[in-house]
């Protein structure tokens, strides 16, 4: 007969280690480039931009691109039209054609995507090639990767491959002009023909590269702004349509802009855009007796107090 003396004892397992949270990595910062002359020339200021998103990744659906609608977001509340937005692959026959239309065609255009370490990201190589220029290794942009780099990885344990790989996005357009617009971040914008701007694809990157960028850029005038009302109705879409098609076709010719906008079930949105506010005023009280309809919101664009 078994007694509790033969019951062998518990042991318990030790108790694991604690987790100790990485420290971040030192903060560093850099100058930014000095602001150089109007690249369009004295007095000229962006009327026109195009968007040239590159990559494979958008066009199999393997990525969702954010990069354009923040750019045109960007353009529409500074007052530039935006006149064409593209997706194209990595394929430098594409980037080549393109790039050259668009800035033949718009004062302000920008690419994302494809600026990587990797053999895909070729938008460096085809730009170069798009406007005749050599490709040349920027010392700059190597002494900020590397300061930037050393307090997060041990660069000396790469090989020579993948230290090519890393100079690659060091790599540039010889007569390019290397802005670096951010504080906090290694990576320039490289500008071309003084209109073209290389941006990363990375959504958070492109968003405050983008936004470091405006000084650099010939910004409109506030007064070349215009203004945009917006005037909500319960009534259908196909209802308001005759109203709104005779209403855009006797304003266009006064520079005003009519869009509609429905919200399933809610109604519609109708948007006017101009610069003569007193004028737009005048309509404004034309569309709400007409569809029986309620101000939201009106002012300049990107400043627009909601009612």
């Amino acid at each position: 007969m078994s007694t509790t003396s033969d019951v062998p004892p518990v042991v318990e397992p030790p108790a694991p280690a604690p987790i100790v949270p990485k420290p971040d990595p030192p903060k560093v910062t850099f100058p930014r480039s000095p602001i150089p002359p109007n690249p369009l020339g004295e007095g000229k200021f962006i009327r026109t931009a195009g968007c040239l998103i590159i990559g494979d990744e958008i066009l199999n659906g393997k990525t969702h691109d954010k990069n354009s609608n923040t750019f045109a977001k960007f353009c529409f509340d500074l007052g530039i039209e935006v006149k064409r937005i593209e997706v194209v692959p990595d394929e430098e026959e594409d980037i080549v054609e393109a790039a050259r239309r668009m800035v033949s065609l718009y004062d302000f255009v920008i690419t994302s995507g494809g600026i990587g370490p990797t053999h895909d990201d070729i938008t460096y190589s085809s730009l170069a090639a798009a406007f005749q220029q050599d490709l040349v290794y920027n010392d700059e942009c190597i002494a900020r990767m590397t300061e930037f780099s050393k307090a997060r990885y041990d660069l000396t344990k790469q090989t020579e491959e993948q230290k090519t790989a890393r100079l690659r996005m060091a790599l540039f357009p010889s007569k390019g002009e290397v802005l670096f617009c951010n504080e906090d971040l290694w990576v320039p914008v490289v500008r071309l023909e003084g209109k073209l701007c290389i941006f990363p694809g990375i959504p958070r990157l492109f968003n405050e590269m983008l936004m470091g960028l405006a000084p650099y850029l010939p910004l409109p005038p506030s007064s070349e702004r215009p203004f945009r009302h917006l005037i909500h109705t319960g009534r259908p879409e196909s209802s308001i349509a005759p109203f709104l098609t005779e209403l855009a076709n006797r304003t266009k010719p006064e520079g005003i802009r009519v869009g509609s906008y429905p919200d399933f079930k809610v109604g519609v949105t109708v948007s006017l855009i101009g610069k003569d506010q007193v004028r737009l005023r005048e309509l404004q009280e034309e569309v709400v007796k007409e569809l029986d309809g309620t101000v939201v919101a009106e002012g300049k664009v990107g400043e627009e107090q909601k009612k």
